[in-house]
């Protein structure tokens, strides 16, 4: 709590800053303040839905986003209106989003300031808040390695402190030393949760000593304490990159959002910070030293009401979203025109670790904005030597050991994607993709579709059993994605594959999830083509041709079925699907049609899983084609065992041949 007396505001706002920079100051306060009431009136008409009040915190809003370059990207919460109003959003435009209207910045698809723009260098929150503090590392990160000189400013409340991005947020940003600049809004409370139960220390701002990171504290209610103590900052992290955790003292005076209201405040509470308003106690300064006049104030407030009223105007004659099934599901992706690039006669025969590597190393030839994360991806080349020899072909700039942080690590990439940058990240193994799975499916998947930022990168997913890894190293978990709209996901077999698609898959500016079985990556060897190649994603391939029965699979799926064919002489058509987000659903269809019968192989279990959805689209549009039902072979429904002979009795293998058998006779 300020203990700054409300009474003696010459002290309290001694500065050395000129008139005009005061007013400015004011106004800016002034506008957001005055959009704020209006909101609230039409809240209790029913013509917006909701309003998350940041009425007594307008001065950090302002005073952080004054102090930035306009260049410089901000990512702001629901409660810095400031943050848009200071960069001179159009008003019309902003009342337009919370309107749903076609020409908002999410096309109705989204709400409040679920929102970035390009334009002006803004990256709104998701609700989840903490993967927007890992999204600055990234875009901080885009800047160092530029060497734009600019720094980057990211809100959190304090309840976000509790949140684990928070915590590998900081942790980057330390040991990388980007210029980021943490600010957390300390307003007293989480929807109704004190902050005496919230954390147990006396500053949140103390934290940052963890990190070996400097932190200050501030009067978030001080306009001028605001905007000089964080000019001086930023231009310090500016010239010395580094992250700067502020912790704004401040309280949040109206409800969580305004249904919830604020009866569990004490009213005592209410009054003390309603006396620390910051627009209405810097007003009172600037009257006393005659910076002002009443009826200047009277002037301002009545263009800024003719201004709202005019947006509001302009909005409500603006069309609502009109779409089509169709066109909500062409928006989910960034277009991509595939241009092929035709692969080199000459071949190596080399295995599929190998051609992985070779992709990579294409790419990060081609692309000198592309940069590889992961734990361990440095000199020591990874876990499975894939970049063995990167760093010193490319420097540790852009092959970068990562902290245990999947989720840190994920927003990373979406910020350098967000700063024009390309990434590779790089989960260990796939399974510690879910101390990821945040940002995946709530950011990466979802941006594009919500206010048309591209997320350009490829996560990498060593997966796969048959190697005796146990229940934590050995899954093959594309179904927890497959149902997510917005991701793409690739899933090789062979080693010319696993490159020309690779290379595809960084190509892409869209999120790509791509599978790489551990299991084949040195038992399988192909001819591979030298040099620079692409494949297209959404293409399966015929491995084998057969007219008897179809096995639709993928991974190591397809090898199990080789070795099938080749020991039992069957008529079988093989179809590798290569990638599964786009499905090449001609290709499934085509095969079908001409044999009649189908098992769907995969190994991931069975209940949930690709292949039940596979099964399902080909019974729902093949039907009449077909002269048995169709059959799904899976992994058991049970976590994966380590000794060998549980893994065996896990996997689907043998359960393959019999099956084969059976539909034969059907």
């Amino acid at each position: 709590m300020t203990e700054t007396s409300p009474k003696n505001l010459t002290d309290l706002y001694k500065n050395n800053l000129d008139a005009d920079l005061l007013i400015q100051l004011y106004k800016r306060m002034l506008l957001p303040r005055t959009i704020e009431e209006k909101m609230l009136i039409l809240l209790r008409q029913g013509r917006i839905s909701k309003w998350f009040a940041g009425i007594g915190q307008e001065a950090i809003s302002i005073g952080v986003t004054a102090a930035m370059h306009k260049e410089e990207y901000i990512l702001p919460m629901h409660r810095n209106l400031g943050v848009f109003t200071t960069r001179d959003i159009p008003l019309w435009k902003l009342f337009a989003q919370w309107q749903g209207k076609e020409e908002g910045f999410t096309k109705g698809r989204d709400r409040s300031f679920h929102f970035g723009t390009q334009d002006y260098n803004i990256v709104g929150m998701i609700s989840h808040l903490g993967p927007q503090l890992g999204v600055a590392d990234g875009i901080a990160l885009a800047q160092k390695l530029k060497s734009t000189g600019l720094a980057t400013a990211v809100f959190t409340g304090e309840g976000g402190t509790s949140e684990g991005d928070f915590h590998e947020a900081l942790n980057v940003a330390s040991v990388w030393d980007l210029p980021v600049l943490f600010c957390i809004e300390n307003n007293g409370y989480g929807l109704s949760t004190p902050t005496s139960e919230q954390y147990n220390c006396e500053n949140l701002a103390d934290r940052a000593l963890g990190y070996g990171m400097e932190s200050h504290i501030i009067d978030g209610n001080n306009i001028i304490e605001v905007y000089t103590k964080i000019s001086a900052i930023l231009k310090d992290i500016r010239e010395n990159p580094k992250p700067v955790l502020i912790e704004f003292k401040t309280f949040r005076r109206r409800g969580h959002e305004e249904a919830s209201g604020t009866k569990y405040v004490p009213d005592e509470l209410l009054k003390y910070w309603e006396e620390r308003d910051p627009l209405t106690r810097f007003e009172q300064y600037l009257l006393d030293e005659k910076h002002i006049t009443s009826e200047q104030i009277d002037q301002w407030t009545t263009e800024f009401k003719e201004a709202i009223n005019d947006g509001l105007d302009i909005a409500s004659a603006k069309a609502l979203p009109q779409s089509s099934p169709e066109q909500e599901i062409a928006d989910l992706f960034a277009s991509h025109e595939f241009e092929e690039v035709q692969a080199s006669s000459d071949m190596t025969n080399i295995r599929l670790v190998d051609a992985i590597k070779d992709g990579l190393d294409e790419s990060m030839s081609r692309y000198d904005n592309l940069v590889i994360m992961g734990q361990d991806v440095a000199e020591y080349g990874g876990v499975f030597k894939i970049t063995d020899g990167f760093v010193e072909k490319y420097g540790r700039g852009r092959v970068r050991n990562t902290p245990i942080c999947e989720s840190a690590i994920v927003e990373a990439g979406m910020g350098l994607s967000i700063a024009g940058m390309k990434a590779v990240v790089e989960m260990q193994f796939a399974d510690f993709v879910s101390s990821g799975f945040n940002p995946i499916v709530n950011y990466l998947a979802k941006s594009y579709y919500r206010w048309s930022q591209q997320a350009d990168i490829v996560v990498r997913m060593p997966c796969g059993a048959g190697v005796g890894a146990g229940p934590f190293h050995s899954q093959t978990n594309e179904s927890w994605f497959y149902t997510i709209p917005g991701l793409k996901i690739v899933y090789p077999a062979f080693p010319a594959d696993a490159k020309g698609l690779l290379i595809t898959s960084i190509e892409d500016p869209n999120p790509v999830l791509f599978f790489e079985h551990k299991a084949l990556y040195r038992s399988i060897y192909g001819d591979v083509p030298t040099g620079y190649y692409n494949l297209p994603l959404g293409k399966a391939a015929t491995v084998r041709s057969g007219d008897d029965i179809s096995i639709i699979t993928y991974g190591a799926g397809v090898h199990w079925s080789m070795a099938l064919i080749d020991e039992m002489h069957y008529n079988i058509d093989l179809i590798d699907l290569r990638t599964l987000v786009p499905l090449d659903k001609e290709t499934i269809i085509a095969s079908v049609r001409k044999t009649n019968k189908v098992i769907v192989l995969t190994e991931d279990n069975l209940t949930g899983s690709v292949a039940a959805d596979i099964a399902g689209f080909v019974s729902e549009t093949c039907f009449e084609y077909l002269d048995a039902p169709v059959r799904r072979i899976g992994s058991l429904d049970t976590p994966i065992p380590f000794e060998k002979g549980l893994e065996n009795n896990y996997l689907p293998k043998e359960r393959l041949k019999e099956c084969v058998k059976d539909l034969l006779k059907y």
